[in-house]
């Protein structure tokens, strides 16, 4: 019986593509489309070309490219076509087969011909779309999290040339009556001219929820800093154009930010598993938004074994002859956000209030001698093992020791 394939290198905006009939029996040359409904109108004719030259309807293999491919894979499920996405590591290993030296894109489809053939991949099955617009978002607010970071950082650095002294007079730096008062008083001139009693009423007027005494004494305070400030005249004005700047910019990630914590919100209520994660103590809605859209479907994990090298925490194991490695480090080969989140979990649920099974487990490591990263990596395991258990099962955790 025939197995037809067609192989695809996707690259930005087109792909090269390689049809077999058959194991060992390519059809025709390579051939290349653009990403557009006319290119993949061909590419839906090259495989009823094959169907009709088979009698078998081929499957589809390509490498997974970040979201280069995710326009072919939408056209593959429009049309009913399987494909196969396959992770590049793998396809890279197999390219590595071959002494000559050769790269280009329809080799590269040709290999993932042959590599299907030497290998027995599972059809790509149908994501659940709640879970994947989850992770989109929680991805999203990652992204922005990273830049939000980055712009306080160097906020700070421009604040250092023009109030080093403001910091301080605000529980919290960046909260929003620090961030409007400093856009509008960023210099000790200004203050110093504006008085005591003006920085007061502005003060009241952008937090109306205090007191009129808690208006008066930040105004107090903030004049004293003003007096005590080493730049009392600015020297470049491309420092107060940076610091307006940096100032506009924290606002508007603070504004985005919250909008899509509070779509994130929205979204995973919908998910039933959601609650269920959140039994587990130390894992919160951020976290438990993060897990549940990272794993996805846990039914694609049959053993919890399988979902811990997802995660990349599973150990890696080097032997040659009589040499037997003692000293293995995870393979850190799974989801990075999965990881760095069960991580986070875990420093929560190890706290006195968090888990107490998670606590006693801890305790029992560091009490065997292990290292504080071994010990905090076992957990990660030992957690993620309890949150395939309560997803399968779609039943609460119970913290009993």
């Amino acid at each position: 019986m025939m197995n037809p394939v067609i192989g695809l290198d996707i690259s930005k905006g087109q792909s090269e593509g390689q049809a077999f009939l058959n194991k060992g029996q390519p059809y025709g040359k390579s051939f290349s489309f653009l990403h557009t409904q006319e290119g993949l109108e061909e590419l839906f004719n090259m495989v009823k070309t094959l169907q009709t030259n088979t009698g078998v309807s081929p499957a589809v293999i390509l490498e997974s490219t970040g979201h280069y491919h995710e326009a072919v894979i939408q056209f593959l499920k429009e049309q009913e076509i399987q494909f196969i996405v396959v992770n590049p590591l793998i396809s890279h290993q197999a390219k590595k087969s071959s002494l000559r030296k050769v790269k280009t894109d329809a080799v590269d489809a040709y290999y993932l011909c042959e590599l299907y053939y030497k290998e027995a991949f599972e059809v790509h099955k149908q994501r659940d779309i709640q879970l994947l617009d989850l992770r989109h978002l929680t991805r999203q607010f990652e992204s922005i999290t990273d830049m939000y970071v980055q712009a306080k950082l160097q906020f700070q650095a421009v604040l250092d040339q023009v109030f080093p002294e403001y910091r301080g007079i605000f529980g919290d730096l960046y909260s929003r009556i620090s961030l409007l008062l400093l856009k509008e008083f960023p210099t000790s001139e200004i203050i110093i001219k504006s008085g005591e009693a003006k920085l007061s009423d502005r003060i009241a007027c952008l937090c109306p929820s205090r007191s009129d005494r808690w208006a008066e004494d930040k105004a107090m305070l903030i004049m004293a800093a003003a007096i005590s400030n080493p730049f009392q005249k600015i020297t470049y004005q491309s420092h107060l154009i940076s610091l307006n700047l940096y100032v506009d910019l924290l606002l508007q990630y603070q504004v985005h930010l919250a909008y899509l914590e509070e779509q994130i919100d929205a979204l995973a209520t919908q998910v039933e598993e959601y609650s269920i994660v959140q039994s587990i103590p130390g894992i919160g809605n951020k976290i438990a938004a993060t897990v549940l859209s990272e794993i996805g479907e846990i039914h694609r994990f049959n053993h919890p074994k399988k979902l811990v090298a997802f995660a990349g925490i599973d150990p890696s194991v080097y032997s040659s002859g009589k040499f037997t490695a003692t000293t293995n480090r995870i393979t850190k080969r799974g989801s990075k956000r999965l990881r760095h989140t069960l991580y986070l979990a875990v420093l929560c649920g190890i706290r006195r209030s968090g888990s107490k099974k998670l606590r006693a487990f801890y305790d029992k490591k560091r009490s065997e001698g292990k290292p504080y990263r071994v010990t905090i990596v076992a957990c990660m395991n030992k957690l993620l093992h309890w949150i395939s258990a309560v997803l399968t099962r779609k039943e609460p955790f119970l913290d009993i020791v």
